[in-house]
């Protein structure tokens, strides 16, 4: 976890919303609804800073988030700039949900950090919910792959973007797909800088250890057994209704 990594000394509470689960295949509504639910809740926390940890909620309820609440907010969106900024080839791929794919916010992105770069942006549907059940290294998910790398492997990008909070765990089956040549960019460590930035302007950062709380919507055991798979830790969620 790139933040934790960046600020070990902050406290973080990372809440999963499992109960309406895939939002990937949810209305723009439907996620402002959502998010400020879960945004109440971590206010009720008296949380400094939020991170939005998911592309297409960002995509589509940030700007509504920054509008009804106070709190600063730091969004999760593709790393379209970065790609396009370390394509030779000048050609890119991008995996992401079937809404993040379709957004105008990522048409936005594209256009203005790839306007002059051929972009193949595929909505994989599916492989959000395989890593959410924990099935990384299953047929089913690597069928899934291969059908949607091979568009971009076909295309010639060598940079991929991986527009989804849960891919980076497919990094090792999709380098395997790909090979060596092709670079692999998430947000993950830019996102930590931005928050490190944001709380170190607002002279809020902590001096001491910081701890990692987990909550879940859903079934809090079958939680942390896929989580503590994922992250190869032992993980203990405590269950929450929104």
């Amino acid at each position: 976890m790139d933040l934790q990594k960046l600020l070990p000394q902050e406290d973080f509470i990372f809440l999963a919303d499992q109960a309406r689960f895939p939002y990937g295949e949810k209305s723009k509504s439907q996620l402002c609804e959502f998010t400020r639910n879960i945004a109440n809740f971590f206010i009720q926390k008296k949380v400094k800073l939020i991170v939005v940890a998911c592309n297409t909620a960002s995509c589509y309820a940030i700007d509504f988030l920054r509008d009804n609440f106070d709190v600063p907010f730091v969004g999760t969106v593709p790393a379209v700039k970065s790609a396009a900024e370390r394509t030779i080839k000048k050609r890119i791929g991008i995996m992401s949900t079937s809404a993040t794919s379709k957004s105008s916010y990522m048409a936005d992105l594209i256009d203005s950090h790839a306007r002059d770069i051929k972009v193949i942006n595929i909505g994989c549907a599916g492989l959000e919910n395989a890593v959410e059940k924990g099935e990384i290294d299953s047929s089913k998910t690597g069928l899934l792959l291969k059908r949607y790398l091979e568009p971009i492997k076909r295309a010639g990008a060598d940079v991929l973007i991986l527009g989804c909070t849960h891919y980076p765990f497919l990094k090792p089956n999709i380098r395997k797909n790909l090979g060596k040549s092709v670079k692999i960019v998430d947000s993950g460590k830019a996102i930590a800088r931005r928050t490190a930035y944001l709380l170190k302007e607002s002279t809020s950062l902590n001096s001491r250890d910081g701890k990692l709380t987990y909550f879940t919507t859903s079934d809090s055991e079958e939680f942390s057994r896929v989580a503590s798979v994922l992250m190869k830790k032992e993980i203990i969620a405590k269950k929450i209704t929104l």
